[in-house]
Order: structure tokens, then sequence, then C-alpha cells
């Protein structure tokens, strides 16, 4: 070994003391030496909470307790939907009763292709879960009957000012066809909705 080599090798070395003296330490040893740190301990894993996104279309609470159970034991899932129409927003949430259990399942599923769809699947710390994520959890969703919903608001009993507040908009309504028809150029005549004597309505809610 050369003279260079020698003097390169030496200032490598002095440079590595140099390093591993300006790291923290936990202690520095009785008999001198550079300081030392305690090895950490690993963190022991409590979390049994997952975060599933990108849930394709089709997948929904049936689908993911059948899916899912196959690794262990499911304490409560939930999918989000809307709350209007009901439909799925695509992310929802599974918990497991076992914390082992449930990193396998964030390990192996993570990216895992269904559908066309590569499912996003994360732990949630503990501290993390909001009280109220799992409200309406383990429910079977029902399809909303829109047409009974907008059945029974069409049909329902009206006072007379509610009934009187209708009629109005509907000619409101009818007066803003009327002027597009006509900016538009097209001669028709539109027929009248309602005449001069407005029809009582057919169930009128009368209030003492």
């Amino acid at each position: 070994m050369g003279a260079k080599a020698k003097k390169a090798l030496k200032k490598n070395l002095k440079k590595a003391v140099s390093l591993r003296t300006n790291e923290p330490t936990d202690f520095l040893p009785l008999e001198g030496g550079p300081g030392q740190r305690i090895p950490e301990e690993p963190v022991e894993n409590t979390a049994t909470v997952l975060y599933i996104g990108r849930i394709p279309h089709g997948f929904y609470e049936e689908q993911i307790e059948g899916f899912f159970k196959q690794f262990g034991k499911i304490k409560r899932f939930r999918i989000a939907r809307n709350r209007k129409t009901g439909k799925s927003k695509h992310f929802g949430f599974i918990e497991f009763e076992n914390p082992e259990v449930a990193k396998v399942v964030a390990d192996e599923i993570n990216g895992y292709l269904l559908f066309e769809h590569n499912l996003q699947v994360k732990l949630m710390p503990p501290e993390r879960v909001h009280p109220k994520l799992w409200v309406g959890a383990n429910r079977k969703f029902s399809p909303l009957n829109s047409r009974e919903i907008e059945r029974k608001r069409h049909n329902k009993e009206r006072t007379l000012a509610e009934h009187q507040k209708m009629v109005k908009g509907i000619l409101k309504r009818d007066e803003k066809r009327r002027k597009r028809i006509e900016a538009a150029g097209i001669d028709y005549e539109c027929p009248e909705l309602v005449g001069e004597k407005q029809p009582a309505p057919k169930k009128i809610k009368f209030t003492d």
C-alpha cells in the first residue's frame, strides 16, 4: 500500500469516527470511547382498523365481508355512502379482532387488482380512529325506493298556504317557459294551466 493510499485510509477513518461522535447518544461507557445508544424495543402493533380505498362498483358490504373474512374474524365494517342517494363513495373501513391479521391484510391486499381497481389498504393508528367512524356499521344496505318517496311527497296533505305556494311556483315556471318559446321565435299558443278561478286542492290539512 502506497503512502497516498495510507493517508487516504487514515483520513476516512477519522471522518467515520467524527461522524459517530456527532450522533446523539444515550450514555457514555465507563471505560471510555464513543457514546452508545440503547437499542430501541420494537413498538407493539395494536392497530386493528383498516382503511380501504378505490372500492369498485358492485363490491359492497356483503362482498367485503365475504372477501375479508378468509383472513380472520371481522369485528365490524362500513362502506361510506351518500346520505341522499345511498350510492357508495368507493371507500370504507374494516376492523379485525387480531392486530396481526390486520397487518397481514394491509401488507398483502394493498395494491390488489379487483375489478380493474387497485385496492388501497392501509392500517389506521388507534388514535386516528374517530368515535363516530362506526356509525351504521355492519348494516346491509337496502336501495332507496325513489318512486315511493316521490309518490308520498306528491300526495301528502297540504295546508291552504302550502297549496297556494305550489300553484304560484307552477305559474312562475310556466311564465318562464312561455318566454323561452317566444324568444326562440316559435309561434305556439301554450295552454292555460290555471284559470282565474283556481280549483281547491284535493287534500287540504286544516289547522285548529
